[in-house]
């Protein structure tokens, strides 16, 4: 167990320490940006103070604009060395204060960064978690049946499937799915969340899931057969290994040699889930912009085109945090699945 805590505090300060890299670049790329863009809103704060004061003469207003601008520089570190606001940026990501938005705002209104974010990202992991989870358990059924009649119909077609899916790109696969099932045979909603007016209750419950159901089942659909393909392979691979033939020549039953099989795959199988469900977490810019799903993906989109520096920086310091959280929970199992390998660390 001691050897089990050296190997998991190493995995998490590696963690902390890239998360602490990532940061500090975030900040670099974006530190030009967001100092254009603070300036500007320096000059508009110091326009509506200004406009606001009335009965000043001509002094007096120069004072003011003055001595607005010059605490508005000092509120956004605008009077301070390059290096320096690098560094504020960088502690600002690091403590998740993003401030306020500059451009966007969550449907209530709210200007504020993580307010636009939460709002945006129960979307993003319902659709797509759903999706890590039933590619993970369909994939793994068929693997596993493919893999008990090697070079019969199922194992040569979940051969082939996968490489004629992946050169099909996703967002062609989406917009035919939407022509299909929603205009030529209306079946789904075009796209969104809900109708409008958005019902209440469970009626409001059945309508969102309504609403994702065709995007849930094209992703689905374009990412089975490559989980699928890839357990057949794990379980053909390990039932030609050695130990399989000694189990079996020992009189061991085949289920008891499925048990040593799937004992021999578990870290295979565990980074398959793990990476599916880390790649959930981000969102897919592509299949939520076609199918008019509000998550991440269509809010950094939306970021990107008003140059939203806030707003961007929030979500890939929250996908950041949240893949190298799943890396290193990823680290973690391999330990505790494999004691090869986190003896093999120490050593």
């Amino acid at each position: 167990m001691k050897a089990f805590e050296s190997y998991a505090a190493r995995r998490i300060f590696h963690g902390l320490v890239m998360y602490l890299v990532m940061a500090l670049a975030y900040s670099l790329v974006f530190n030009g940006i967001a100092d254009t863009s603070l300036r500007s809103q320096v000059d508009e704060d110091v326009a509506q103070a200004v406009r606001a004061s009335t009965g000043l003469d001509a002094a007096a207003l120069g004072h003011l604009e003055e001595a607005t601008r010059a605490q508005k520089l000092k509120q956004y570190h605008l009077d301070e060395p390059w290096v320096q606001r690098v560094l504020w940026r960088t502690a600002e990501v690091l403590s998740f204060h993003f401030g306020r938005s500059t451009g966007l705002s969550s449907s209530s209104g709210d200007r504020e960064v993580l307010s636009i974010v939460a709002e945006a990202l129960p979307n993003t992991l319902c659709l797509f978690l759903s999706e890590a989870v039933l590619v993970l358990l369909l994939g793994g059924a068929l693997g596993l049946a493919a893999a008990r009649k090697p070079h019969g119909a199922l194992d040569r077609f979940s051969s082939v499937v996968p490489m004629v899916l992946n050169g099909l790109p996703a967002w062609w696969v989406g917009m035919l799915a939407l022509m299909l099932f929603s205009y030529v045979i209306p079946l789904f909603p075009s796209g969104g969340v809900h109708v409008n007016p958005t019902p209440s209750g469970l009626a409001g419950l059945a309508d969102y899931l309504w609403h994702m159901l065709l995007p849930l089942i094209t992703i689905v659909g374009l990412n089975l057969w490559n989980t699928a393909w890839l357990i057949r392979n794990l379980l053909t691979d390990t039932y030609a290994q050695d130990f399989v033939k000694v189990a079996r020549a020992k009189g061991l039953s085949e289920a008891r040699v499925g048990v040593h099989v799937i004992a021999a795959i578990r870290p295979a199988v565990a980074t398959i889930a793990l990476m599916g469900l880390i790649q959930s977490l981000s969102g897919n810019i592509l299949v939520e912009g076609i199918f008019a799903w509000p998550g991440l993906g269509s809010l950094y989109f939306a970021a990107v085109q008003q140059s939203d520096v806030p707003v961007l920086m929030a979500i890939l310091s929250l996908q950041t945090a949240l893949n190298l959280t799943g890396l290193v929970v990823l680290d973690l199992s391999y330990g505790l699945l494999d004691p090869r390998i986190r003896i093999g660390a120490r050593s």
